[in-house]
């Protein structure tokens, strides 16, 4: 067996590793923002390539929310993105489309093709990878492709269309137990989904996989993303409260807030700063804020502000 309205300029932004001077505020309470939280490098790209294209004039369409965030995308629709489904992009010829990070299967670039449509791929480069590794082994035929993600996620989607539908979705560790242990299991993962639980799966079928049959993973889990959990764990201790600012539709940042919840029990999910509520700042020194790789720094800043407000 073989395991393998906002500031412009701040939406774009490139975060390092550390976190942000702490400010204190004149009622005394401690602001840190992590500065290792916010867009990371697919979705920077993708709204890169977005406000460039706006910048022409062009007329851009957009294939799902350019990002799961509310506020970031209200921010884009103000400059003139469009947001569509697969439903409206039938229906469109001769106009731009961006494929956002999460990337898209076969049949929407020859959907493209047949209508005309240019394309401005942003598909993050670690998706593409992943995309071209499951075909190839799709290709090669045999064995179960298995892909460890949450199902109708936009990747998912974009990753069971290389296998034309084939590919089998485990979206926790007790699906792992449907398996068809006497088959040959190719594991592949979600680039955002969690390295313990995907090692749980790993170590599961290594122990029921039977004789006669091959077992590979390959660890496809982005390390930019993964690595933001240890990072993120360290930051919640530092804090009597912590503010993760993410929208709810995002699953790296369900990850990372349920990791913040379990490291300190006095952190709350919010959106934007208006979810803020007074009583949780009453008798707190310190507040650390911090967010997914879908949460813009501009709209961290903003929860900073408001804190402020309502503390002066």
């Amino acid at each position: 067996m073989k395991n393998e309205q906002p500031k412009m300029n701040n939406s774009c932004e490139t975060k390092d590793s550390s976190t942000s001077p702490v400010k204190r505020n004149d009622g005394g309470i401690q602001i840190e923002i992590d500065k290792g939280s916010g867009f990371c490098f697919g979705v920077t790209t993708a709204i890169k390539k977005a406000e460039e294209e706006l910048a022409k004039g062009t007329k851009l369409y957009c294939l799902g929310d350019i990002v799961h965030n509310g506020m970031e995308c209200e921010r884009l629709r103000q400059m003139g993105l469009v947001t569509i489904n697969h439903d409206d992009l039938r229906q469109l010829h001769n106009v731009k489309v961006l494929l956002r990070a999460h990337g898209e299967p076969p049949e929407t670039y020859v959907l493209a093709q047949r209508n005309n449509i240019e394309i401005i791929d942003a598909t993050c480069p670690v998706v593409l990878q992943l995309q071209r590794r499951i075909k190839k082994q799709y290709e090669a035929g045999g064995g179960q492709i298995v892909i460890f993600g949450k199902n109708g996620h936009a990747e998912v989607l974009g990753l069971v269309g290389q296998t034309q539908g084939e590919a089998i979705v485990i979206e926790k560790f007790d699906d792992v137990k449907c398996l068809d242990f006497e088959r040959d299991i190719y594991l592949y993962s979600q680039t955002t989904k969690s390295l313990d639980e995907f090692h749980r799966i790993i170590d599961y079928i290594q122990e029921h996989i039977q004789p006669n049959a091959v077992f590979q993973s390959f660890d496809t889990i982005c390390r930019q993303v993964a690595n933001r959990m240890p990072n993120i764990s360290q930051f919640a201790t530092h804090h009597d409260l912590i503010l993760f600012v993410c929208g709810r539709k995002s699953s790296n940042g369900k990850v990372l807030y349920k990791e913040c919840l379990h490291i300190n029990p006095n952190s709350h999910l919010i959106e934007g700063p208006e979810e803020i509520q007074p009583e949780w700042l009453e008798g707190i020194g310190t507040v650390g804020i911090c967010g997914a790789t879908s949460t813009p720094k501009w709209l961290m800043e903003q929860c900073r502000d408001a804190i402020v407000a309502l503390t002066d």
